[in-house]
């Protein structure tokens, strides 16, 4: 019978027939916690009497919330991971390696794993045909233990956005409308998978920025089929060998269709304190802004710091205004570097971190002040997400955020691109 690509990856994982709405239990490919929900993780196994992992290589601790350390808590927290991971092999990815959801992508992830998670984001790898979603600490304690887990296949709904975006316009402004059109909880436990003619023509960078923010409609997982831009992708970091084509079947079964025009889409911003709360740039323009942030697992990539640089290029940021820059792994970091890319991005007046997740979550580099507000290519916006309960969170694309830098306020990108 006919399977979507969530059904195809949990029928293999489990070595069943999974169909939608059933319960199966899964060979976990990859199962990672990142400092925040990784001391749980260790301290669940503990209290089990399973402190050992199923695969050393294959579990994996990320050091990239706190990246370096800013507190004596987060500090000893750094500890316990690297303590559990000396005795048990698992893998460490140190304070300057990036956020776990890139190096994922960079490094680990092929078409058909299944990745499990301590951290919502984890779906960020479905744009490369993988199983990968986001579970509490506990659940991801017991897959890194025993290598399985239980899953209740969800229903798919189905994505399909045909056409061309306009200029000025990216991947993340298509999520923000597409989130938009769910609402946050529109996608509870279903897996969302993008398809037409606009995926197909988005390079590996934006597709991956589609499938970080699925869980912001509330999806399991957002799904991408592999195609030869998954290929070549796999190819540049040495994994082509584990190229496979993944892709539902043409009758597979979902729970709803969704038909898009890409043309119709506009640069989109989400309002606080909720992501889906969005309006088209042109609408909040104006709107006084004291930071803007350009980084994190969603769009912290070399492609978005170039749209950003190449808007900046020989030009100042408003006064006033801080911009951040952290890019999402070291190898970005590097790239943009050697391209030039960090050097104008600096001469425009930003002010770059190490690699990590940096304000995002609010725990240091780019807390705001009460009632200022933040312009930000990350996937959340809710209250206090950047460490202050009285500021206020909105969210863009990089081009966005770049001609925003530059006005001191939000501004369409459609005026400079």
């Amino acid at each position: 019978m006919p399977k979507t690509i969530a059904e195809k990856i949990l029928s293999e994982k489990s070595g069943q027939d999974a169909r939608s709405g059933q319960i199966v239990i899964c060979d976990v490919s990859w199962a990672i916690a990142q400092d925040g929900t990784g001391p749980l993780s260790i301290r669940r196994l503990q209290d089990a009497g399973l402190e050992k992992v199923f695969d050393p290589e294959r579990v994996i601790f990320f050091i990239d919330h706190a990246a370096p350390s800013p507190r004596k808590e987060l500090s000893n927290a750094h500890q316990i991971i690297r303590s559990f991971a000396q005795k048990t092999g698992a893998t460490v990815s140190e304070i300057n390696q990036g956020v776990c959801h890139q190096r994922m992508v960079e490094d680990f992830i092929n078409p058909g794993d299944l990745l499990i998670g301590a951290d919502s984001h984890t779906c960020t790898s479905g744009a490369l045909a993988a199983f990968s979603t986001g579970m509490g600490s506990t659940d991801v304690a017991v897959g890194m233990a025993l290598g399985k887990v239980w899953l209740k296949v969800p229903p798919t709904i189905k994505i399909e956005v045909e056409g061309n975006l306009s200029k000025g316009v990216y991947s993340k402004d298509l999520i923000l409308y597409i989130i938009g059109l769910l609402t946050a909880d529109g996608a509870t436990y279903k897996a969302l998978e993008f398809s037409g003619s606009t995926i197909s023509g988005l390079s590996m960078s934006e597709r991956f920025t589609m499938s970080n923010m699925a869980v912001e409609a509330g999806a399991k997982a957002g799904l991408i089929a592999s195609d030869q831009i998954t290929r070549d992708y796999l190819k540049q970091r040495g994994r082509e060998s584990h190229f496979r084509e993944i892709f539902s079947d043409p009758d597979a079964e979902y729970e709803k269709i969704i038909t898009i025009k890409a043309e119709e889409i506009e640069p989109m911003v989400a309002l606080p304190h909720t992501v889906d709360n969005v309006q088209t740039a042109s609408q909040a323009s104006g709107t006084k802004i004291h930071q803007v942030f350009l980084g994190t697992c969603t769009n912290g990539r070399l492609k978005d710091l170039e749209i950003a640089a190449k808007i900046l290029e020989g030009k100042t940021i408003a006064r006033g205004l801080r911009l951040l820059v952290t890019p999402a792994s070291k190898k970005i970091y590097l790239e943009a570097l050697q391209k030039g890319v960090i050097e104008t991005l600096v001469k425009a007046g930003a002010a770059v971190t190490s690699p990590g997740c940096g304000p995002c979550v609010g725990i240091h580099q780019g807390i705001l002040g009460d009632d200022e507000a933040c312009l930000s290519t990350q996937n959340r916006n809710f209250l206090g997400r950047m460490g202050n309960p009285k500021g206020f969170i909105y969210l863009s694309s990089p081009a966005t955020a770049a001609v925003s830098a530059l006005k001191g306020e939000i501004s369409d990108p459609r005026e400079v691109v």
